[in-house]
């Protein structure tokens, strides 16, 4: 096997991986597939944790990780989908980041792998083995990169940013107690 080709079988695997996992997360929270809760638990989730509204918040992700996680499986629209699918993984990150980097504590380690795996998939490309290239990287050229994740880092920033501020000032109006309430006896 020449390099050449195991490097489109490598980054087909990466693709198929990467882009299903993420493609069947989203598919929890938009259709409660896969033992997922759809959009109504799903928005009642991102509203607990400050991403408000709820529902518009599931849906954003659910697209973002579906419609991402799909187009990278079939390495179509690669920048677009790797972007989108980081940034909905940035959001998740986000969420779980006060509980560490394991994910075994709650922390951001499989939001962060899957994030980046599908930024280096945008920046890499999707290979020969791929729609991209057998529609000749229409939806595929150098340019869409960098516009791909600006736009997805500006989108990111603010929806990230609400939240943060948003759980800020409700913890502003929280005050811890002065005494333990067992010595207050």
């Amino acid at each position: 096997m020449r390099r050449n080709d195991r490097r489109d079988l490598g980054l087909l695997l990466l693709r198929l991986g990467t882009g299903g996992a993420l493609a069947a997360h989203g598919a929890q929270k938009l259709f409660g597939w896969f033992g997922g809760h759809g959009i109504e638990g799903t928005g009642q989730f991102m509203e607990s944790v400050g991403y408000v509204p709820g529902k518009a918040s599931a849906t954003a992700a659910g697209l973002a990780e579906t419609g991402g996680g799909t187009l990278l499986a079939l390495g179509l629209a690669t920048p677009a989908a790797g972007a989108a699918a980081a940034g909905a993984m940035a959001g998740a990150a986000a969420v779980h980041a006060p509980n560490g980097f394991f994910n075994q504590g709650g922390g951001y380690e499989y939001a962060a792998t899957l994030g980046l795996t599908a930024a280096g998939l945008a920046i890499t490309g999707p290979g020969r083995l791929s729609v991209d290239h057998l529609l000749g990287h229409a939806v595929n050229r150098g340019w869409m990169i960098p516009a791909a994740f600006a736009a997805t880092a500006a989108g990111t920033a603010v929806v990230v940013g609400s939240r943060a501020r948003r759980l800020r000032k409700a913890k502003e109006g929280e005050q811890e107690a002065l005494f333990e309430e067992e010595y207050m006896e």
